[in-house]
């Protein structure tokens, strides 16, 4: 008896650190969500002449769990002030105007901030939205961004950044896209960035920086004892690995985890959970820590590194 309660209490350790990663920014079931309307194959585009007010990129970035709110403004983003997202997007904007401006000889970007509920609600938390419907509500509004977008510019290319719980529908997101199942065809993305991704696991994307990451994302670590998540978490599926890799996108995706995070590298089994609880209590701030960690990407800070990807593929394009 004494060995399960220690089991349960370290996994109800490992949730309660997943889903309190409010604290330290300042702010307070199924498969992935099905796509609206025809799915393009692979590949394929529309062949329509681009408009010459298109931009020649968007920037997409979703921002993690208290990091946003259903009604803020995608462009100007001021839900929470230490959303680690605008250690990227800010720089993005700076650089190109952040609005979608005339294309002509340049072209244009757009940064686009997903305004989604970004709650998970816990027992601390039992008024908030459940993180099921809190993703879904993500991967739904980021669909519908990508698929008016490239409805009314179909030569605009998409870069999409993720962290956390934002990691997590991005990822789902980019694996229907990269199978032919999204709602924009895949050589229209241009690049993925998955910070801290809940569903990561080695050979799906390119991890960056960070060789020593042991562990797997925490929706798959718990998710054979999800049903004694549900009372600590309820209305959050553990749901398990993603069900292949990024398809067409796998190449273009990219994954950080710091070893110790433990929503991108928890611990693989049990057994592995009761003999790293000490070390899980002593790193359960790294998760809010990629804006100035500089241990995940050598020489670095991980937002640095996405704005650098970021900017080197759009100037390379325009």
């Amino acid at each position: 008896m004494k060995k399960i309660l220690t089991v349960l209490g370290v996994l109800v350790l490992a949730v309660i650190l997943v889903v309190g990663v409010g604290t330290w920014l300042g702010g307070r079931g199924n498969e992935n969500t099905p796509p609206t309307g025809p799915a393009p194959a692979p590949g394929e585009t529309t062949g329509a002449e681009q408009p010459a007010s298109c931009p020649a990129f968007e920037v997409i970035a979703a921002p993690g769990t208290w990091e946003s709110r259903a009604d803020d403004d995608p462009v100007n983003p001021t839900a929470n002030p230490n959303s680690l997202l605008l250690n990227v997007t800010r720089p993005l904007q700076e650089a190109y105007g952040g609005q979608a401006t005339a294309a002509g000889a340049d072209g244009g970007v757009k940064v686009w901030t997903l305004p989604y509920a970004a709650q998970f609600r816990n027992i601390n938390a039992l008024t908030e939205m459940t993180y099921d419907d809190s993703r879904n509500q993500g991967y739904s509004r980021v669909s519908d961004e990508l698929a008016a977008t490239h409805g009314a510019c179909p030569g605009t290319k998409f870069l999409l950044v993720g962290f956390s719980q934002g990691a997590v529908l991005t990822g789902d997101l980019a694996t229907d896209i990269g199978n032919g199942n999204g709602p924009v065809p895949a050589d229209t993305v241009a690049g993925v960035s998955l910070i801290a991704d809940g569903r990561r696991e080695d050979g799906k994307g390119t991890l960056v920086g960070s060789p020593a990451v042991q562990g797997i994302g925490a929706e798959i670590a718990l998710s054979s004892v999800n049903l004694l998540v549900q009372p600590i978490v309820p209305g959050a599926t553990m749901r398990g690995p993603r069900p292949t890799d990024f398809g067409a996108l796998n190449d273009r995706v990219n994954q950080f985890c710091d070893p110790a995070d433990l929503v991108c590298s928890a611990p693989r089994d049990i057994g592995n959970a009761i003999q790293r609880a000490n070390d899980l209590v002593a790193a359960n701030g790294i998760h809010a820590r990629y804006s100035t960690n500089g241990n995940v990407v050598p020489g670095q800070t991980v937002p640095q590194w996405v704005v650098s990807w970021a900017r080197g593929i759009i100037d390379a394009g325009r």
